[in-house]
């Protein structure tokens, strides 16, 4: 951790790393959540298993928070010393001319994502902790599809997830492929996994959309 903390090369290192873990969850997150516009029933089956399985609660859950917070530190510590290094090394620094709009706002772009998070906690994780373990009530793994898209009749926190997730793709679609050249993946494969991360950052955050706006319009 010294390392880390002193290294910008290794930030830079445990930032790509914490980056493409939850890279990673997104995925598996949206192939239970479409699931939901598919079969009802297999949303249920796979929310119950995520929501009842050991390793999952206790192990996955809590390293995944664990991610999510230390990814957010390491980007705020790595814009925090570019900013610096900029203010000291160039007079007349001209941002658009080097980097591109979405490189150059991650921090704000992971600020909204985290703050939406925090929202996404509210909505779900807060009451399934009360279900399971302040209310104690009985398992039933019928519940898990009603208790969803009755999130999504509120047009407003529809249209604050619509807004998040295009941040989330903004966000990605520069942080998913600085990931691979920060971790030192450089070769014959590079263009063609670009446009693979072009093409999930995409792709996932229009699936999400897509997923609210649906059950918004199947629910009116």
């Amino acid at each position: 951790m010294g390392g880390i903390i002193k290294s910008s090369v290794a930030r830079k290192f445990a930032m790509a790393l914490s980056g493409l873990f939850l890279v990673f969850f997104l995925l598996q997150h949206f192939t239970i959540n479409i699931t939901s516009v598919i079969s009802p029933d297999m949303f249920n089956e796979l929310s119950h298993f995520m929501g009842t399985n050991f390793l999952v609660q206790a192990i996955l859950q809590p390293v995944l928070i664990f991610g999510v917070v230390f990814h957010f530190i390491m980007g705020l510590t790595l814009e925090i010393q570019n900013r610096n290094a900029r203010d000291i090394g160039y007079q007349n620094y001209n941002g658009s001319a080097n980097s591109s709009w979405m490189s150059r706002n991650m921090i704000y772009s992971g600020i909204v994502i985290l703050a939406f998070l925090g929202l996404h906690f509210y909505d779900f994780w807060f009451p399934e902790l009360v279900h399971k373990y302040v209310e104690a009530n009985p398992e039933d793994p019928t519940r898990y599809y009603e208790e969803t898209i009755a999130k999504f009749e509120n047009p407003v926190r529809v249209g604050l997830y619509v807004i998040s997730f295009i941040f989330l793709m903004l966000h990605l679609l520069h942080g998913f492929a600085s990931s691979f050249q920060s971790v030192g993946f450089n070769n014959k494969y590079s263009k063609a996994l670009q446009g693979f991360t072009k093409a999930f950052a995409i792709i996932i955050p229009l699936g999400f959309i897509f997923i609210a706006v649906f059950h918004y319009i199947n629910h009116l």
